[in-house]
């Protein structure tokens, strides 16, 4: 869980200007004092644009972007992934594996201190761990750690963590963010107040938060990988994709994702070359349509098998994208190992889609061009998060493809927070347009398995197969990939076969940063491994 690894999917919340308490803590330095040299300087500001708020900073409860953003700065698991996607680790010095890999022993890093000065130790990384497989807390990250036999603090600063059967995920497991056990031990962390107020290890400190507008961190002078360069670290709420692009404009956000319009079309600009510079990357996961499979509508796979001839990807792909994504057929990231390549898409086939359709008694009784049954047209509503515009003019076409074979889809637009406290995590809805981000690892228990459906937790359509389930369980067993390969490519397979989404794209990442940053490398996994050593020049800072 690298901090500003790469940037997912954004969310919007609501339209708001440049709050004032930027201006109250971002002095604009005077030219009179700064001095000219382009060496490694500390000081100045980021700012960030998010089209979606936080949620919870509770880190085993961070599920959305925004809030794994934040996280992502403020706190550090045992393991972490390096520029080159190898595990190395982070609160974690080094680690013995043992016993044909059921029992990993941590060396803890000594002299890590959490925000408030108090020193990091293994009673952090205990309290953790139970906390995570604590039935009442809503975590949705427990599967990795319910294969864990005991665990125990051999001193301060080991931790020897035994398993019950081999477990593949075991190491990147460990990226999981630790929190601080005395701070926490007598909190509900379903409902405490810490989740406002985070203290983590990490090389940023929570400064302040004003709902909806803005999340301001300091940098944590005392950091263990050393003092990060940037001082502030500003993550500003604004609306949606073209308003972040008129701040762009005005240089008033300093690091943003670009839309694939805006990639190919609007930053070719003499401006925008001389103030930024932009970065491609492939995603780490892909976007869907998910159904609410306890939904009747939605209980018939020929129903779904029917949406899915009837939306044509490819048209989403060219007209939303520019090319700057692929169609998928999930559930894994298509330069994983574990993608089976061998599952196609289903071709664009209204004929076939209509046929379907009529198997599962759905039909045009009135010739008025709808799909009825027992009196009722099929008609349903998919939600989509305020703000994401390619979701949007996403569900805008399947809506149009769908109409031509008797559905009615309406689209409701809903604020990110209540999309996901509201309708998601209280399956209140029908369908949904959403997207995963992925770890490096294929293991996607926690997403897939028929026991993940509580509240909170990621199996939210309620999707069952037993022999899915099984091949799951199996693939976290084994470590050598050659022979895991075979168990995910058949989970790929019966998951497309089943369609409890409507699988649709694996857009490319489109980062673009203010030219005043120096440092800002691309990696296979993204330009913010190295974030600490980002720095800009004494000339170029714009804010103290």
């Amino acid at each position: 869980m690298n901090f500003f690894v790469v940037r997912s999917a954004y969310c919007v919340l609501r339209k708001i200007k440049m709050p004032l308490v930027i201006l109250a803590v971002f002095f604009l330095s005077s030219p009179g004092l700064i001095e000219a040299s382009d060496e490694p300087s500390y000081g100045d500001a980021i700012i960030v644009s998010s089209i979606s708020d936080a949620r919870i900073l509770v880190p085993i409860l961070a599920s959305d972007s925004a809030s794994s953003d934040i996280c992502g700065a403020v706190f550090n698991g045992l393991t972490k992934y390096d520029k080159n996607v190898r595990l190395v680790g982070d609160l974690a010095e080094s680690w013995d594996i043992l016993e044909n890999g059921l029992v990993i022993v941590f060396h803890l890093r000594k002299a890590v201190l959490w925000h408030d000065g108090l020193p990091f130790t293994s009673k952090d990384v205990l309290f953790t761990y139970k906390k995570l497989v604590d039935p009442n807390v809503k975590t949705p990250y427990s599967g990795d750690f319910e294969r864990i036999k005991s665990i125990e603090a051999v001193d301060g600063y080991t931790v020897k963590v035994t398993y019950k059967e081999p477990f593949a995920p075991a190491l990147s497991s460990w990226g999981m963010w630790i929190m601080p056990e005395h701070i926490l031990k007598n909190e509900d962390l379903n409902r405490t107040s810490f989740s406002r107020r985070p203290i983590g290890t990490g090389p940023y400190r929570f400064g302040s938060w004003i709902t909806g507008q803005l999340i301001e961190l300091v940098s944590n002078h005392d950091y263990f990988e050393g003092r990060p360069y940037i001082d502030r670290y500003a993550y500003r709420i604004i609306p949606d994709d073209a308003t972040i692009f008129l701040e762009l404009e005005t240089q008033g956000v300093d690091m943003s994702t670009l839309t694939p319009l805006q990639y190919t079309r609007q930053t070719g600009s003499p401006f925008f070359r001389k103030h930024y510079n932009k970065f491609r990357y492939p995603s780490f996961g892909y976007t869907y349509m998910g159904y609410n499979l306890s939904d009747p509508k939605f209980q018939d796979l020929r129903v779904r098998q029917a949406i899915n001839y009837a939306v044509n990807k490819d048209r989403i792909v060219n007209t939303i994208f520019f090319g700057l994504a692929e169609v998928t057929t999930g559930p894994f990231m298509k330069e994983s190992w574990a993608y089976n390549r061998g599952v196609l898409p289903a071709a664009h086939d209204i004929a076939k889609a209509k046929s379907l359709l009529a198997e599962a008694g759905w039909k045009d009784i009135n010739n008025d061009g709808w799909a009825e049954k027992n009196g009722k047209v099929f008609e349903f509503t998919v939600l989509v998060n305020q703000g994401n515009g390619e979701r949007l003019r996403c569900a805008e076409l399947i809506q149009d493809d769908l109409k031509s074979i008797g559905m009615r889809m309406k689209i409701r637009i809903v604020e990110w927070s209540a999309l996901i406290n509201e309708f998601i995590n209280k399956k209140r809805y029908e369908a949904v347009i959403m997207g995963w981000f992925l770890a490096r690892d294929p293991d996607c228990y926690d997403i897939w398995h028929s026991s993940k459906t509580r509240e909170g937790e990621f199996n939210f359509a309620g999707y069952k197969n037993e022999e899915v389930d099984r091949l799951l369980t199996e693939g976290r067993r084994i470590f050598d990939e050659k022979k895991r390969a075979p168990i995910y490519h058949k989970i790929h397979e019966l998951i497309y076969a089943d369609q409890p989404y409507l699988f649709l794209y694996s857009a490319d990442i489109l980062p673009i940063v203010n030219s005043r940053f120096r440092n800002v490398e691309s990696s296979p996994i993204g330009i913010g491994y190295n974030f600490i050593k980002w720095y800009v020049p004494k000339s170029e800072q714009r804010y103290r």
